[in-house]
C-alpha cells in the first residue's frame, strides 16, 4: 500500500471563483458606465436609447420578411415549371386587352378597283353585319373591334375574288361550259321522261318519279358524281354550303384569320345560310322562273288558239282546274252585270268564250282522272279522212319530205327519192355554173372547158350512182331512156335538163306506184307529217251538250272561234251550198251601211267591193250583198292562213300598191284576182278538207260590218292571272358537234340547243344536215365573219364592271329592298301558281316563229318547248342546275384548286351514286372470275 501524497485541490472550485470574479467586473464596469451616461447625457437619454433599440429590430424584422418572400416567390415559380403542368393564361392576357384603350382599326374601302361596283358592295356587307351579326352582338358587348375585323375578313376575301375573276377568260364558260351544262341537264330530262313512258307506271307519284329517274340518269351520264343528296334534302344541302364556304374561306382568307374559328363560323354561316342558300333557293322556284319567264316576254300578247292549244295538251289536272275556276268566276260577274245596247253582245261573246274554256276543262279533266289518254296521232290515223298533201308539196318541203324519206327507206325506193333529190341540186347547180360561164365570156374570159368537164362529171356521177347496172339500189327505170341519156352523155355537152325525162318518169313512178306515195298516206308517217305540218288536229275532243242555255256557235258576234275539235255546231252539212263572186267596185262616198250607222268614212277614201252571196239549202235559199275592202280581204287571209298552215300554199291574196290604187284600171284587174280568190276559197274540195274554214267564210260573208283584228277571230278570254312582278344518248353534252362547227360560236350554241331541245339527233341526218346549213346561212347573212367577235365582246360587256355593279345593286335591292331586308315572300295560292303556268306556256308556244315551225315542222317545235318549260317546274331539278353552274363557275375561278376532285368527295354520298357502283361491280365481277 503506498503512502498517501498530498491533497488534491477540487477541479471545481477554480472555475467557479473566475466565474464570480467575471460577473462582478462586468457589473461594476456596467454600473459605471451607467452613472457616467447619466451624468453625461440625463436621465430622459435612457428612452431615446430604448426608441432606437425597437426602431432597429423593427427595421430588421421587415427587411427579413420582404426577402423571404421575394425569394419564395422565386422559388415556387421554379417549381412550378419544374413539377406542375402549365396553368392558363388567356383570361389573364384577355383581363389586360379589355383594360388596355381599344386602337382604332382602319379600313380600306376599297375591293375591286371600280367605284361603282365597290359602293354597292359595301352596303352588301353592312346591311349583312347589320341583320345577321349586330342585332345579337350588341346584347353581349358593346365593343366594335370584332365587328371590324369581321368587315375587314369580309372585304379581304372579296378584293382576293376580285383579283381572281379579273385573270380569268370567262368567254369558254359563256360560250361552251355553260351551254354544255344545260344540254346536259336538258338531255337527262329527257331520258328521264322518255324511261319513265317505258315504264308506264300510272300507279305511282309522277313527280316523285321523275325526280329519282332523273338522278338515275345522272349518275349513269356523269359517271363520277351525283348531286341527289344536295337537291333533296335540305340538311345535306346546308351541309354542302358550309363545307364549300369553308373551302372559300381557306382560299381567299390570311392563313391567320383562318385560324381564327369564331370569325370563320360567322363568316361561314353568314355566306351559306344567308346569302347562297335563300339565293338557291328564289332561282330553284318554278313559280318564280314562270314568272320570269312572262316578264320576259312581256310584249307578246297572248294568243287565243295557242292558249286553247295549251288546255287541250295539260296533263296537269291542277292546272285544268285553276283556269275552270277563274272561268267560272269571270263567267258569274258578267252575268251579273247589267248592260244595254252595243255592249250586250260584247259581254255574250265573252260569256261564250268563257263556256268553252269551261267545257274544254272539264273534258280534259275527266279524261285524265279516268285514265284513258288518247294518242293524237294513232286516233287520227283510224279517223275519218285526213288532209291530203299533194306529193310535189312533200318534195319541196322540208318537213313533209323528211317524213317521206324515211317511209321511202322503209320500202326500199328511197334510191327514186334520192335520184329525184340529186337532179334537183344538179339542175341548180347547172344552171348557177354556166350563168358564171356566160358573164366570164362576156368580160373576155374563156374556162368553157374547164366548167363543161366539171359538170359532164357531174351528170357523169349522178348516172354511176342510180342509173347504170353497177349502181346499188338502182333506179327501175325505162331502159329506152337510160340508153338514150347515156348516149347524150358522151356525145354532147351536159346541160341542166339532160335528167329532166327520166327525173319526170321517177316522180310518176313514185306518184302513182301502190309502193310509194299512195301507201304513204295510210301510213301512220303520214298521220305524223300532218302533225308537224300543224294540219293535224286532234279530232277526240267533243264537247258534252249539256251546256247552259248560251250557244257555242262560233262567230265574232255569236261565240268564239271553234277549233276542228268540236264540229258538232259548224253547218258543215254537204247539201249547204255557199257561193259568192264580186259584183261591182264602188268608191267610199257611197256609204252602203250609212242609214245603218254601223260604218263611216272618217274622211279616207278607200273602194269597197261588193259581194253578192247565194247560201242554199233543202229547205231555204237566201242571197245578200255585203260590202268589202281589200283590207278586209287582207286581214280575212292572214287570219284563215295563221289557223290553217296549209292553206298559204294554195291560197294567194293579190298583192298590196301603195301607189295609184285608186286607179280603175287597177281596181278592175284586183276585182278579178279577188274573184279568183273568192272561187278558189269557196271550193267544196276545199272546204271538205277544212270543215272549220266554213266558220271563217260564213262570218266573212255575212252582211255586217267586218271586225278587223289578226289573231283576235274569237273574243279573247279574260286574264287568267294577276299581274306579278360513249353512248351520245348517255353522256355529256360536252364533245364538239362537228369538226367545222366548233370554231363557230354561235352557229354551236344553236345546233346544241336544237339537238337537245327538240331531239333532232333521233331524227335522219338528211334534215339536220339542212338544219346546220340554213343556221350557217343565217349567221353569215346575219354578221358576217366577226360573229366570233362580237360573242367575245358580249361576254366583255357582261363582265364589264358596269353589269357587274347592275348585278350587285340588284341583289342589294332584292334581299334589302330600301335598305330592309326582305321578309321571306309568302308561298302564293295554289291556283295562282296554276294559272301562271298556263299563262307562261302559252307566251312560249306564242313568241316561237313560224319559221322554225317550218324547218323542223310545228309538232316537234310544241313538244321542244314544252318539254323545255316542263323542266324548270320540279324545284329539286332546278337546284341541280344551278350547282352545275355554281360548280362549273367555280372551276373556271380557281383552277388550280382542284375543285372538281373537291365536288366529287363531297357529292361521294350519294345513295344514286353507291346503288351504281354496286350494278357496276355486280356486272363486272362474272367477267373478272372468268379472267
Amino acid at each position: 500500500m503506498s503512502p498517501p501524497g498530498p491533497p488534491t485541490p477540487d477541479p471545481t472550485s477554480a472555475p467557479l471563483a473566475s466565474t464570480s470574479a467575471t460577473s462582478l467586473s462586468i457589473w461594476g464596469w456596467g454600473s459605471l458606465g451607467l452613472v457616467l451616461f447619466l451624468v453625461t447625457f440625463g436621465p430622459f437619454a435612457i428612452f431615446y436609447f430604448a426608441f432606437y433599440i425597437v426602431c432597429f429590430v423593427g427595421g430588421g424584422f421587415v427587411v427579413t420578411l420582404l426577402f423571404g418572400k421575394s425569394n419564395s416567390e422565386k422559388y415556387l415559380e421554379q417549381c412550378e415549371h419544374s413539377f406542375l403542368p402549365c396553368t392558363s393564361v388567356g383570361i389573364p392576357k384577355c383581363v389586360e386587352e379589355m383594360k388596355r384603350e381599344a386602337r382604332p382599326i382602319k379600313i380600306d374601302r376599297r375591293l375591286t378597283g371600280a367605284n361603282i361596283i365597290d359602293e354597292p358592295l359595301q352596303q352588301v356587307i353592312q346591311f349583312s353585319l347589320r341583320d345577321y351579326v349586330q342585332y345579337w352582338y350588341y346584347t353581349l358587348s358593346d365593343d366594335e373591334s370584332f365587328l371590324l375585323e369581321i368587315r375587314q375578313a369580309l372585304q379581304y376575301a372579296l378584293v382576293q375574288f376580285s383579283a381572281r375573276s379579273k385573270e380569268t377568260d370567262w368567254q369558254p364558260y359563256f360560250t361552251t361550259r355553260l351551254v354544255d351544262d344545260f344540254g346536259t341537264h336538258l338531255r337527262v330530262f329527257r331520258k328521264a321522261q322518255q324511261r319513265i313512258a317505258e315504264k308506264g307506271d300510272q300507279m305511282k307519284d309522277q313527280a316523285e318519279e321523275l325526280v329519282d329517274t332523273f338522278f338515275e340518269v345522272e349518275v349513269e351520264m356523269e359517271k363520277e358524281v351525283c348531286r341527289d343528296l344536295v337537291c333533296t334534302s335540305p340538311k345535306d344541302e346546308e351541309g354542302f354550303l358550309r363545307d364549300l364556304c369553308e373551302v372559300l374561306l381557306y382560299i381567299l382568307l390570311p392563313p391567320g384569320d383562318f385560324q381564327n374559328k369564331i370569325m370563320r363560323y360567322f363568316v361561314r354561316e353568314i355566306l351559306s345560310r344567308g346569302i347562297l342558300l335563300p339565293l338557291i333557293n328564289q332561282l330553284s322556284d318554278p313559280d318564280y322562273i314562270n314568272q320570269y319567264v312572262i316578264w320576259m316576254i312581256r310584249d307578246s300578247n297572248c294568243n287565243y288558239e295557242a292558249f286553247m292549244n295549251i288546255i287541250k295538251l295539260s296533263d296537269n289536272v291542277g292546272e285544268l282546274e285553276a283556269v275552270k275556276d277563274k272561268a267560272s268566276e269571270e263567267l258569274q260577274y258578267l252575268r251579273s252585270l247589267d248592260t244595254a245596247g252595243d255592249d250586250i253582245n260584247t259581254i255574250k261573246n265573252q260569256i261564250n268564250s268563257l263556256l268553252y274554256v269551261i267545257k274544254v276543262c272539264d273534258s280534259r279533266i275527266q279524261r285524265l282522272q279516268s285514265g284513258k289518254e288518247i294518242d293524237t296521232v294513232k286516233l287520227a290515223a283510224n279517223f275519218g279522212k285526213l288532209c291530203t298533201v299533194p306529193l310535189d308539196h312533200i318534195l319541196v318541203d322540208n318537213v313533209a319530205l323528211q317524213f317521206f324519206m324515211d317511209y321511202m327507206q322503209q320500202t326500199g325506193g328511197q334510191a327514186h327519192l334520192f335520184f329525184w333529190m340529186t337532179v334537183e341540186g344538179y339542175r341548180v347547180t347547172a344552171q348557177q355554173q354556166l350563168e358564171v360561164l356566160q358573164s366570164r365570156q362576156k368580160d373576155g374570159k374563156h374556162q368553157t372547158n374547164q366548167t363543161k368537164g366539171l359538170l359532164r362529171a357531174a351528170a357523169f356521177g349522178v348516172y354511176e350512182q342510180y342509173l347504170s347496172e353497177k349502181a346499188s339500189p338502182r333506179v327501175n327505170i325505162d331502159d329506152n331512156l337510160v340508153a338514150k341519156l347515156a348516149e347524150t352523155l358522151n356525145h354532147e355537152d351536159p346541160t341542166p335538163e339532160i335528167f329532166d325525162d327520166i327525173q319526170r318518169k321517177v316522180y310518176e313512178l313514185m306518184l302513182r306506184d301502190e309502193r310509194f306515195y299512195p301507201s304513204f298516206k295510210q301510213n301512220v308517217l303520214y298521220v305524223r307529217m300532218l302533225a308537224e305540218l300543224d294540219m293535224l288536229k286532234d279530232p277526240s275532243f267533243r264537247g258534252s251538250d249539256d251546256g247552259e242555255g248560251e250557244s257555242f256557235n262560233g262567230s265574232p258576234t255569236g261565240s268564239i272561234n271553234l277549233s276542228l275539235d268540236d264540229l258538232s255546231n259548224v253547218p258543215s252539212d254537204e247539201t249547204v251550198q255557199l257561193h259568192a263572186y264580186i259584183s261591182d267596185t264602188v268608191y267610199a262616198d257611197y256609204d252602203p251601211y250609212a242609214v245603218a250607222g254601223v260604218c263611216n268614212d272618217h274622211g279616207k277614201t278607200y273602194a269597197l267591193y261588193a259581194i253578192t252571196v247565194h247560201r242554199r239549202s233543202p229547205n231555204s235559199e237566201e242571197t245578200w250583198k255585203t260590202y268589202r275592202r281589200y283590207s278586209d280581204f287582207h286581214d280575212f287571209h292572214m287570219r284563215i292562213t295563221e289557223q290553217f298552215e296549209n292553206l298559204a300554199n294554195i291560197l294567194k291574196l293579190p298583192g298590196k300598191k301603195t301607189f295609184n290604187n285608186m286607179d280603175r284600171e287597177f281596181l278592175e284587174k284586183r276585182k278579178k284576182d279577188l274573184n279568183a280568190y273568192l272561187q278558189l276559197l269557196l271550193n267544196p274540195e276545199m272546204m271538205k278538207a277544212s270543215p272549220a274554214l266554213a266558220h271563217y267564210v260564213y262570218d266573212f260573208l255575212e252582211n255586217k260590218a267586218y271586225s278587223k283584228g289578226k289573231g283576235d277571230f274569237a273574243r279573247k278570254v279574260p286574264p287568267l292571272i294577276q299581274k306579278t312582278y360513249s353512248d351520245p344518248d348517255h353522256c355529256r353534252v360536252a364533245a364538239p358537234i362537228d369538226d367545222n362547227v366548233d370554231d363557230n360560236i354561235p352557229l354551236r350554241v344553236m345546233l346544241l340547243l336544237m339537238d337537245e331541245v327538240f331531239d333532232l339527233k333521233e331524227r335522219n341526218q338528211w334534215l339536220r344536215r339542212n338544219i346546220k346549213n340554213l343556221l350557217q346561212q343565217l349567221i353569215r347573212a346575219t354578221y358576217g365573219d366577226t360573229i366570233n367577235r362580237k360573242i367575245v365582246d358580249h361576254v366583255d360587256w357582261m363582265t364589264s364592271p358596269e353589269q357587274v355593279a347592275d348585278a350587285v345593286k340588284r341583289f342589294r335591292d332584292a334581299f334589302w329592298p330600301n335598305g330592309i331586308l326582305a321578309e321571306t315572300v309568302p308561298r302564293r295560292d295554289k291556283a295562282i301558281r296554276m294559272r301562271t303556268r298556263v299563262a307562261g306556256k302559252t307566251k312560249l308556244l306564242e313568241v316561237m316563229p313560224d319559221e322554225l315551225k317550218h324547218i323542223i315542222g310545228a309538232e316537234t317545235t310544241r313538244k321542244g318547248i314544252l318539254r323545255v318549260f316542263e323542266m324548270f317546274q320540279h324545284t329539286q331539278l332546278n337546284k341541280r342546275m344551278v350547282y352545275v353552274f355554281l360548280e362549273r363557275f367555280l372551276e373556271t375561278l380557281f383552277p388550280q384548286n382542284k375543285f372538281h376532285e373537291l365536288f366529287n368527295k363531297l357529292h361521294s354520298r350519294s345513295k344514286q351514286m353507291q346503288r351504281y357502283k354496286q350494278r357496276l361491280h355486280s356486272t363486272q365481277a362474272p367477267s373478272l372470275q372468268k379472267r
